[in-house]
């Protein structure tokens, strides 16, 4: 059976289910319904720690019942958020609205990337998987290019609640999408392979995900370095409206300012492929954890154009990783526990998004949005050092 179609619906899942205009405007709409920076941090915190316990199980019962079905139960919690947000006025709504993002992100993390792998290894062509990872991603940037300008424009016209009625039809058109997708059966690997996800208890898939990170330093080194760059390029992603604010960026320019965000990542996106035969992938993510060492330090220190501009920096640099990191794992593991091992990988980046968050929020809070990315630039330039002595691992 032919499994291409799987690869065009999930393109055009990706852009419709970023087409959400919501998203440009969104910190101002939760801030004109009462919700503090303090408060939007806590709804972060939620999130992260509905993704921690969430994840692993959820790519579990990815590989043992249907990849495809998570990505309904996904698209279907998305329609949700987006019902909720229209007349949300208290803190619990909200609140309510992030755990159900989390479990929407745990649903489909894994599943999507095991969906598209599996896809392309029955066309024999898994070498092309960070290929359609960049693409998949300049897709998801270039329908929230579209959904940021548009929405910017939407909102200064007719008001902040429109953008959120557009975005529900657009999760409705995404789930419609998912229906549409095929499962691939899973790739034949040894007796001991099925075994090890079929047969035995979920706590002993996991402790056999953790045997194999300890086993293969190389891949840890690489998913922890995705892991800080995840998490740190998340407080650019959730708080440059804020940070913009500040430096008294009008709001009409909003919507050029996030599409120059989302748009700067493009390239790395559909160079990593090709960096990656030219590059040694050690050599690739060390220049990319200085890159954020270096830009969040001129964004917490720089008040001014400079900190802007090292934000845009950040973004340009932040493209190439998550091909690289997805890559690198997938090409190293079978598919009977391919979306288990990918739902470690989002795990990892939601404990350290939790962390930072606590540190952001605290400096947020007692000083302003700068002192909440000074404590980012520590954690970035505390995981460099401690990188240096040991990349060559990465291999």
């Amino acid at each position: 059976m032919n499994y291409r179609y799987n690869l065009r619906i999930l393109y055009a899942f990706r852009f419709i289910s970023s087409l959400i205009p919501a998203y440009v405007i969104e910190r101002l709409y939760w801030e004109e319904r009462g919700m503090t920076i303090q408060m939007v941090v806590y709804t972060e915190i939620i999130y992260a720690l509905t993704i921690i316990l969430l994840e692993v199980p959820t790519g579990i019962i990815a590989d043992r019942w249907s990849r495809q079905r998570m990505l309904v139960v996904s698209a279907l919690f998305g329609c949700t958020e987006f019902a909720i947000l229209l007349v949300a006025s208290e803190f619990w709504h909200f609140a309510a609205v992030v755990f159900l993002a989390g479990i929407s992100r745990s649903a489909s993390s894994g599943a999507e990337s095991a969906l598209l792998y599996d896809s392309l290894l029955h066309q024999g062509k898994a070498s092309s998987f960070e290929t359609h990872v960049g693409r998949l991603n300049a897709f998801d940037i270039l329908s929230a290019i579209t959904a940021a300008l548009c929405g910017s424009l939407l909102a200064g016209h007719y008001g902040l609640e429109l953008n959120y009625w557009i975005s529900l039809w657009s999760a409705a058109l995404a789930l419609l999408l998912t229906l549409l997708l095929r499962e691939p059966p899973v790739a034949k690997q040894t007796s001991e392979d099925l075994e090890a996800t079929h047969s035995i208890p979920m706590m002993e898939a996991v402790r056999v995900c953790f045997r194999f990170f300890r086993g293969n330093a190389g891949v840890s080194l690489v998913l922890m370095s995705g892991m800080i760059t995840g998490a740190a390029m998340t407080y650019i992603e959730e708080f440059w409206q804020l940070y913009a604010k500040e430096q008294y960026v009008p709001v009409y320019l909003f919507g050029v300012l996030s599409g120059a965000i989302m748009l700067l990542q493009m390239p790395g996106n559909l160079l990593a492929h090709h960096l990656v035969r030219r590059f040694n992938p050690r050599m690739l993510i060390l220049t990319v954890c200085v890159a954020f060492a270096v830009g969040f330090t001129l964004i917490a220190t720089s008040h001014n154009v400079i900190g802007l501009a090292a934000m845009l920096m950040i973004c340009l640099f932040t493209g190439v990783m998550e091909p690289i990191t997805s890559g690198y794992l997938h090409h190293r593991i079978g598919s009977t526990m391919r979306a288990t091992m990918d739902s470690f990988r989002s795990l990892g980046e939601n404990v350290v998004t939790t962390a930072a968050g606590l540190g952001f929020g605290y400096f947020a809070t007692r000083s302003d949005v700068f002192g909440g990315y000074g404590f980012i630039a520590v954690l970035c330039v505390t995981f460099l050092l401690w990188l240096i002595p040991t990349y060559r691992k990465i291999v």
